[in-house]
């Protein structure tokens, strides 16, 4: 284990619960005693290559899943895959050794790494942000002259907000060689796009849909070229094969909701040590991704929401992402989550939790009206004021929230006064 500073308390509190790793090498300046010196043991090391056979098929590293739906999950990928997720970036977004491209962690997930992957066929410069305040990423953009930026829907959101705020003015920064933004990890609003893009009007904008199990982005692709196709997640990526099936695993009719299944040479070789969750996700080649899509008539795929999310009332099957992004487009609203709570005679009732923007105020009964321009089956029945957790990797944890807001099977008391 090689660890720096920042992790020594952290290390030394798990320590005696890690006891298989032998060799934990400090980095940095204050080693613990628990530790050795990094530089001291690399110091008398042989430069010459080991005596090691080795080949694109060998087990190369373990990402974990993001724990969303349930404890996370430890992917095993080969070199292979990896090599490939420098190809599929490179393809998608066409680096050449003059790009600058922004990786803002975590490095542990594998949609900025993965992006960050295309730089390294092309030669070109990469800057690691350690942060993701709004004024740091504008700041790092202008100095370091950075033309890529990949961004998680929460920072795109904070930069746009700063910038309306007046904490971010645009002509203090130096910004024409910024040449595009991404957006991954999670579904993108069309809202946040065309907001981006009153900001932004010269970035090209892309979003690609991936997974760990994947290695990370790309396996579908929307592609710079279709922007007039905003909301959609895009086609097969490079090298990829895509399909969307029914409970059956049989592929459904143009424009019917359905699992979505890929197929390529970055599909993960297994969940390590857990056949049984493996056997469940892989089928003869096709990794089931869990999320629910739709296909249109151009063969253009929408994702509607991941399969363990559908809230299911009085029959009617309901995805939340279609709700949160309608209520997004309100002013206040900074982030809302839908999730389904139990209900005696419906089975489930959809819930909004909103988390209001600063300084913005809001009611339930306001709300309720805002929402009155969605079908009747899809309206939130009930709306809770409260913080929207998200992962480090901005999905949000909706785990946590279901936790919080459904006790022993009964919906708890809900806060819904104005904030």
């Amino acid at each position: 284990m090689i660890f720096g500073p920042e992790f020594t308390e952290r290390v030394n509190a798990i320590r005696e619960q890690i006891p298989k790793i032998k060799i934990k090498l400090f980095l940095g300046v204050g080693r613990p005693d628990f530790a050795e010196s990094y530089y001291a043991l690399t110091a008398c090391c042989s430069s010459a290559a080991p005596k090691i056979n080795i080949s694109d098929d060998d087990d190369a590293a373990i990402y974990f899943s993001s724990g969303t739906t349930g404890f996370p999950k430890a992917i095993l990928h080969t070199h292979r895959a990896l090599m490939i997720s420098c190809e599929v970036e490179m393809n998608h977004h066409r680096q050449t050794r003059e790009d600058n491209f922004l990786c803002i962690p975590p490095l542990y997930h594998t949609g900025a790494k993965m992006h960050w992957f295309g730089s390294f066929l092309a030669g070109s410069r990469a800057v690691l942000l350690r942060g993701v305040k709004p004024e740091w990423i504008i700041k790092a953009v202008s100095e370091e002259q950075i033309t890529i930026v990949w961004l998680l829907v929460p920072w795109a959101q904070d930069i746009l907000d700063a910038i309306e705020r007046g904490d971010i003015k645009l002509t203090d920064c130096k910004l024409d060689q910024w040449r595009l933004m991404h957006i991954g990890a999670q579904p993108v609003p069309p809202s946040l796009v065309k907001r981006w893009k009153q900001f932004f009007p010269k970035h090209d904008y892309d979003t690609n849909y991936g997974l760990s199990e994947s290695i990370g982005p790309g396996c579908v692709h929307l592609g710079i070229e279709n922007i007039h196709k905003v909301g959609a997640i895009g086609k097969a990526g490079y090298s990829w094969e895509v399909q969307i099936v029914d409970e059956n695993g049989k592929p459904v009719h143009q424009g019917a909701v359905g699992e979505l299944c890929v197929k390529g040479p970055g599909v993960m070789k297994c969940y390590y040590n857990n056949p049984e969750a493996t056997a469940e996700i892989l089928k003869d080649g096709w990794l089931f991704t869990g999320d629910m899509a739709r296909m249109d008539e151009d063969g253009f795929i929408y994702l509607v929401d991941r399969k363990k999310d559908v809230i299911i009332t009085g029959g009617e099957n309901i995805y939340p992402v279609q709700i949160e992004d309608f209520l997004r487009t309100h002013d206040a609203i900074k982030d809302v989550a839908v999730i389904g709570l139990p209900d005696h005679r419906l089975g489930e009732i959809t819930v909004a939790i909103i988390e209001l923007k600063p300084g913005f105020s809001s009611s339930e009964a306001e709300l309720m009206q805002f929402c009155a321009a969605l079908p009747r089956y899809k309206r939130p029945r009930r709306i809770i004021f409260d913080h929207v957790p998200r992962n480090p990797t901005g999905k949000i944890e909706k785990p946590k929230l279901r936790e919080k807001y459904c006790g022993s099977g009964s919906l708890v008391e809900m806060e819904t006064e104005s904030q």
